[in-house]
């Protein structure tokens, strides 16, 4: 485990050779434990863009740390002022996160970065007509909609954190969708309803729309094949809920 001392104390050629993903666990590790974070943020605040970019080539390495990323900004920033969660527009919206020298937010990790440069709020069809520099060097190729039930936004509703890993990303986000859906999902038979998690109806179009939640769900045998349900959309529970890992 790459610690905040070694990094510290590491000689500058040295620490060019950083494994960054590594260092995005070890980072949301320190969230979890209360740890002393500050060498993590320095760190990762003065990373060289391209060695960075070098060690995110591909979407395995790109989801790995910027989930852990954004999972353990979320629990540090919310654990240093719970108040920000009173307003939580400017939260996510605001730059305060600072990764090889650009001030980044929660939004930009999350829509820019993960969702390929998507509108927040177009229901996941509308993409940006103007990505910055930075996204364009660091979102994935393709966006994969089990993210949605890995990121942990600091609420109630939230799918709980796990440190990810490039080599094992798909099988995590797969545990994760699935375990997430199972426990979310509220089948009404009698009425030939199925209620699902708000996340799913806030981004429609990154699951293929109504008609792709239900391939989803029957393909993990989250409803009968033979079932179709209409569609509704439970609501969110954003009371504030920090600390939830999976154990």
């Amino acid at each position: 485990m790459i610690t905040a001392e070694l990094l510290a104390a590491a000689p500058k050629s040295q620490r060019m050779q950083i494994n960054y993903i590594q260092l995005s666990q070890n980072f949301l590790y320190a969230a979890r434990t209360g740890d002393s974070v500050q060498k993590y943020l320095d760190t990762l605040g003065s990373a060289q863009e391209k060695q960075l970019a070098d060690q995110l080539l591909n979407d395995e390495e790109k989801f790995a740390f910027w989930l852990n990323i954004y999972n353990g900004f979320t629990q540090v920033l919310l654990k240093n002022n719970p108040e920000k969660y009173k307003s939580r527009g400017a939260f996510f919206s605001d730059k305060q996160i600072r990764i090889a020298n650009q001030l980044l937010s929660l939004d930009m990790i999350e829509h820019g970065v993960m969702r390929r440069s998507k509108v927040k709020w177009g229901l996941g069809y509308l993409n940006k007509i103007f990505p910055s520099r930075f996204e364009k060097i660091f979102r994935v190729d393709t966006l994969d909609s089990r993210i949605h039930f890995a990121l942990n936004c600091g609420a109630k509703s939230c799918p709980p954190i796990a440190f990810y890993e490039s080599e094992n990303i798909d099988s995590q986000l797969e545990l994760a969708m699935q375990t997430y859906l199972a426990g979310e999902i509220e089948l009404d038979t009698i009425n030939n309803v199925v209620k699902l998690p708000a996340i799913m109806g806030w981004f429609r179009g990154d699951f293929g729309g109504k008609n792709g939640m239900l391939k989803l769900l029957k393909k993990n045998n989250l409803i009968n094949p033979e079932l179709s349900p209409k569609i509704e959309f439970k609501e969110y529970d954003w009371t504030l809920f920090l600390n939830n890992y999976k154990t």
